[in-house]
């Protein structure tokens, strides 16, 4: 089970939280990546060490590709 990249709990109901996020905030959606990305390297020497850096990158990955996209609308 990949906790970093699909954890089941994410996934409900057909949708995953991620999109639905995407869907409410619009624009809004790339500062949400931010703050993930901020939270993620900011505790990842007190908590979760690697498996924090590995959720900072996700988001980061995200946030790549979401400008990606906007870039091209």
């Amino acid at each position: 089970m990949d906790m970093v990249n699909n954890p089941p709990h994410y996934n409900k109901a057909g949708i995953e939280t991620i999109q639905a996020i995407k869907a409410m905030l619009g624009e809004g959606f790339k500062y949400y990546l931010q703050g993930n990305i901020m939270k993620y390297i900011w505790r990842y020497e007190y908590k979760d060490g690697v498996q924090d850096l590995e959720k900072a990158q996700w988001y980061l990955n995200e946030l790549i590709e979401d400008r990606k996209e906007d870039d091209t609308s």
